[in-house]
């Protein structure tokens, strides 16, 4: 079974940059990276399908996403980070026999990291 063990997070001031690492049991080519801030539904910030990349609107030209297949690690960087960032963040996976159709929703997956918690705060 597919385990995701998350790293990296913390506070941050606004403009600041942080990290997250994703590393799963075993390696898959589809995997995203989801956020939940208090009181809201849980969204998707940036997903990997095969060699493909989708990013939500608030993540184009602040996140990136990359994978580094030797070590089954999946990262995000964020950079110029917002308050409204502010956010449990989850990496995440489908189910093995399934390639996401809309890559960027929660339901679409099944296996989920611990979460990571990302303050962006003055």
């Amino acid at each position: 079974q597919l385990r995701l063990v998350q790293s990296g997070g913390g506070s941050v001031q606004p403009g600041g940059s942080l990290r997250l690492s994703c590393t799963s049991s075993t390696f898959t080519r589809y995997m995203g990276w989801f956020r939940q801030a208090p009181g809201k539904e849980r969204e998707g910030v940036v997903a990997i399908r095969g060699g493909d990349t989708y990013y939500a609107d608030s993540a184009k030209g602040r996140f990136t996403i990359s994978q580094d297949t030797a070590k089954n690690t999946l990262y995000l960087q964020m950079n110029s980070l917002k308050s409204e960032d502010t956010a449990v963040y989850y990496c995440a996976a489908p189910p093995s026999t399934r390639i996401p159709m809309n890559p960027l929703q929660p339901p679409e997956y099944l296996t989920w990291g611990q979460g990571t918690q990302v303050t962006v705060s003055s």
